[in-house]
């Protein structure tokens, strides 16, 4: 059981930490606040507080493509989970519900690691860096016809 715990901490951090660089972030935010603060890990503006500051860590490290600062961050988040739950084994049921909750947000979103060069002296039409394109014209660039 301990194993699976750890386990749901990891996958709740790292989703925790993937929020705090969207939009949605004040909702999951509120959720994971009220989530520590039934347990006891603060009063709930004290939660948000510590929750807004790895934020604002977090932005800084990505700008700064910091990524051992951006691991520290999910780092206490992960650890903050596992004592959690360690505590209050039945809290996973509730972590659980707010992951599946992310997990439509999160199953849009696609990773992938792309690189383009581009060389050979002056380009004279559109570049387009994207992970999916659908259908996409341009025509035909001037004099070309």
């Amino acid at each position: 059981m301990e194993a699976e715990l750890m386990a749901l901490a990891a996958t709740g951090a790292t989703a925790l930490v993937q929020q705090m660089a969207v939009d949605s972030w004040g909702h999951v935010r509120d959720r994971v606040a009220l989530f520590f603060a039934r347990r006891g890990g603060s009063e709930e503006d004290v939660i948000m507080g510590e929750l807004e500051t790895s934020r604002g860590e977090l932005v800084v490290a990505m700008e700064a493509g910091d990524e051992q600062a951006a691991s520290d961050v999910q780092a206490v988040w992960r650890t903050r989970l596992r004592r959690t739950l360690l505590a209050d084994p039945a809290a996973a049921l509730e972590l659980q519900a707010i992951l599946n909750d992310l997990a439509p947000q999160r199953g849009n979103q696609q990773v992938a690691d792309v690189r383009n060069t581009i060389s050979g002296g002056v380009q004279h039409g559109p570049v387009i860096q994207a992970g999916n394109v659908g259908s996409l014209s341009f025509g035909t660039p001037p004099g070309q016809d």
